[in-house]
């Protein structure tokens, strides 16, 4: 699969209603899901898009294929750090990480390796921390997310 190839990945739109206050409009696309708990997914934001404010169940290896990233670590409601990852930076976190993130002006593609052997990869928050809801392996398998998750 190459994965520059729109027409070869296959791709599931997750936008954000009225209910949130930022711009959510984001693309994911598992490539690989292994019954071990092993999985890895394309994720690609348009332009000056965010995604859902989340938490990390698991640790999360990333790499910045394409455009800009920012990442703002959160505690408590306040930010921590502002990272900006470019093309080829890789980065690992641990689980428990809380943070926002978006693409620069051109939009991003980045690459997440995680192990979820219990199946929970991400919590997805309102502004105050609370759980929305927890988005699972199966939750991205089978595409019922973007339902979900709006």
């Amino acid at each position: 699969m190459d994965i520059f190839n729109s027409g070869q990945v296959d791709w599931k739109h997750l936008l954000g209603d009225s209910t949130y206050d930022y711009p959510i409009n984001y693309w994911y696309a598992i490539l690989s899901s292994r019954k071990d708990g092993h999985i890895d997914m394309l994720f690609r934001w348009e332009p000056n898009a965010y995604c859902h404010f989340h938490r990390h169940l698991v640790d999360t290896t990333t790499t910045v294929l394409q455009g800009e990233h920012h990442v703002i670590e959160m505690d408590k409601g306040v930010e921590i750090e502002h990272k900006i990852r470019l093309a080829g930076d890789y980065a690992h976190a641990p689980a428990g990480d809380l943070h926002m993130e978006y693409a620069g002006p051109d939009g991003s593609l980045l690459l997440f390796n995680m192990y979820a052997p219990e199946g929970r990869l991400f919590e997805i928050l309102d502004r105050e921390e609370n759980i929305l809801m927890t988005a699972t392996v199966s939750d991205f398998l089978s595409g019922d997310l973007a339902a979900e998750a709006a």
